[in-house]
């Protein structure tokens, strides 16, 4: 049994941009992954501007927990876009998901106390937008 199954995207139907816009979803996924998970602080300090204070251990370790999650996802979101596209729909919600969710988190329900939001509370805003747009793209047949 190969270690992929055969690629789905001769079944895809929607527009050829969405599967693209999973791509970049991707790129940009796996980039703050690998911040995450091999930058000395994790990007706690040097991005994110945080204040680690006496709990620096703990902060980094849950960056780099962060950017294992964030590994993962993107690696499937890869695969979708190059190998899987009849998944694309699929995909775009668990973006809107994951970013409604932090996007919400970051700006309404638990705001940071010092003002200064970190590079991703503003991305998960545009994230939000841009895969409602795509996923409506993907949905209607070309």
């Amino acid at each position: 049994m190969p270690f992929l199954p055969p690629s789905t995207n001769a079944d895809y139907r929607g527009h050829p941009w969405a599967p693209r816009f999973l791509l970049l979803a991707a790129v940009l996924t796996l980039v703050p992954g690998l911040i995450h998970s091999f930058l000395p602080d994790g990007g706690a300090g040097v991005i994110a501007g945080l204040d680690m204070g006496d709990r620096r251990d703990l902060v980094i370790s849950v960056f780099r927990w962060q950017g294992a999650t964030q590994l993962a996802f993107g690696l499937a979101l890869l695969a979708a876009a190059l190998r899987y596209r009849s998944l694309t729909p699929l995909f775009l919600v668990l973006i809107l998901v994951e970013r409604g969710l932090m996007a919400l988190q970051g700006w309404v329900l638990s705001p940071p106390a010092s003002g200064h939001h970190p590079p991703e509370h503003y991305g998960s805003v545009v994230a939000v937008v841009l895969a409602g747009l795509f996923l409506a793209l993907s949905l209607r047949r070309s």
